[in-house]
């Protein structure tokens, strides 16, 4: 599978953003959908995933309540929902996809990658 994300850009403290994150391929339902972020000189970190059955998910802690992962499988695409934004939450957003996986916060566990997105949050 192939990803591409994108929706990122420059917003306010408190804005409101959603990124997308398009999949080709005619399995993408069977795929667990990730989205990491990174800023320079630290590692990916996990933010949200869903897994690809019964579609259950699991937020970082840093972003639960305010961020929120879904999927249309119909379109083949993930969305990120971000409100509230903080300035911390600025990165380059990633999104990527596990074969049958539940969803998880390792990165590790991705084989597909797409290329990142940044957010920059003003304050």
């Amino acid at each position: 599978v192939q990803l591409q994300a994108y929706g990122g850009g420059l917003v306010q403290a408190g804005d409101s953003l959603r990124l997308s994150c398009a999949a080709s391929g005619r399995t993408f339902s069977r795929y667990a959908v990730g989205w990491f972020r990174q800023t320079p000189g630290n590692e990916r970190a996990f933010v949200a995933a869903m897994a690809w059955r019964l579609g259950s998910t699991n937020y970082a802690d840093s972003v639960k309540g305010r961020f929120t992962i879904s999927r249309d499988n119909a379109k083949n695409t993930v969305y990120l929902q971000m409100n509230s934004l903080k300035p911390e939450d600025t990165a380059v957003y990633y999104c990527a996809a596990h074969w049958t996986g539940w969803g998880s916060r390792d990165s590790r566990e991705y084989g597909y990658w797409g290329q990142g997105t940044l957010v920059t949050v003003s304050s």
